[in-house]
């Protein structure tokens, strides 16, 4: 009762930014569950505060305004705080939100909530690289083992620019790295990071940036939110990486694995909250639109780990939001 109390003492005098950054990172280790929270803290962010509840993590562009991921708050009160968000920001679009916060934005507000990807989780406790499906992954291995291939923990930087801007010339998207879906490579809040780096002949040939997932104060999770390897090893690098990783955060009892956004794979079917031209225009951009970004590449690297999969979903209040696209993709450097 006294957190209700709170909240809605906080909601008479609502102000963007309330929260010290020592309060923010509070709220993130207690209720930062979305594989994308500890992103909420990049660069460039701006936030909508409810004291004793949590806040909402933001970005603007062209006069839109971009929300990632669900509230960092308990999911009981998502109502509570996306009622007053909305209020404030009627026309904001939301991006990688789940299930829940569709449902409030679709029931309260009118909103549709189509999916804009899916994600996947892996269950450590029961992982392991056995298995005809998982083949690809032990291939990776094998051929690492064959070049020498070794990984480390560090978080020292090691070569970490120079494998980076090589990287980025290998990719669709050249000019930039990619902000606000993907959180930047540099970040001042660093806690509870984790840096795999792979090795050739004692040369960092590729790395892994780890962000924490938390509940209650405490981490269940990782996700692999940056990651980048010499152009010469490509995914065989990430396998060898991950698959790494994973035995050392098994070891550590660490719940669960995310593999974080996979973008613009959907589901064939069409939920009733879904916007139907905008979800047809989705797949076509993931067929077609290469030019803009490896969305099949992706899709099938992460679909080697086998792990349960689940949607994520953008909510928008035009069936077709297309002057709101363009921003979020000038907003994301895509374009």
């Amino acid at each position: 009762m006294s957190d209700q109390i709170l909240a809605l003492d906080g909601l008479r005098e609502l102000a963007d930014n309330t929260f010290t950054f020592t309060e923010r990172v509070g709220y993130l280790k207690k209720h930062g569950v979305h594989s994308q929270s500890f992103s909420t803290l990049q660069p460039g962010m701006q936030y909508f505060d409810v004291p004793g509840v949590g806040y909402i993590a933001y970005m603007r562009k062209w006069g839109g305004t971009f929300v990632l991921s669900d509230p960092v708050c308990a999911p009981e009160h998502f109502a509570l705080i996306l009622e007053h968000f909305h209020k404030r920001f009627p026309n904001a679009s939301y991006m990688q939100v789940s299930k829940p916060v569709v449902d409030v934005l679709h029931l309260r507000f009118g909103l549709y909530g189509t999916q804009f990807g899916s994600e996947s989780r892996i269950d450590l406790a029961t992982w392991s690289l056995s298995g005809k499906k998982k083949q690809i992954l032990r291939t990776a291995l094998n051929q690492a083992e064959k070049n020498n291939i070794t990984v480390k923990e560090r978080f020292s930087d090691d070569h970490t620019r120079e494998i980076s801007e090589a990287w980025i010339r290998t990719r669709k998207c050249k000019s930039n790295e990619i902000r606000f879906l993907i959180r930047p490579m540099e970040m001042a809040y660093r806690e509870n990071e984790r840096h795999f780096y792979a090795y050739q002949d004692g040369k960092a040939v590729g790395f892994i940036y780890f962000d924490p997932i938390y509940q209650n104060n405490e981490i269940i999770s990782y996700v692999p939110n940056i990651s980048r390897a010499n152009a010469d090893f490509r995914q065989g690098i990430f396998y060898t990486l991950m698959a790494h990783a994973m035995e050392v955060f098994k070891a550590e009892g660490v719940p669960f694995l995310d593999l974080g956004l996979i973008p613009l794979s959907l589901d064939a079917t069409t939920e009733h909250q879904e916007s139907r031209l905008l979800k047809q225009l989705l797949h076509l951009v993931y067929d077609k639109g290469t030019f803009l970004y490896n969305f099949k590449g992706l899709e099938f690297t992460k679909s080697r780990f086998r792990g349960e999969g689940f949607k994520t979903y953008c909510c928008h209040r035009r069936a077709i939001p297309a002057l709101e696209f363009l921003a979020m993709f000038k907003l994301t450097r895509l374009i």
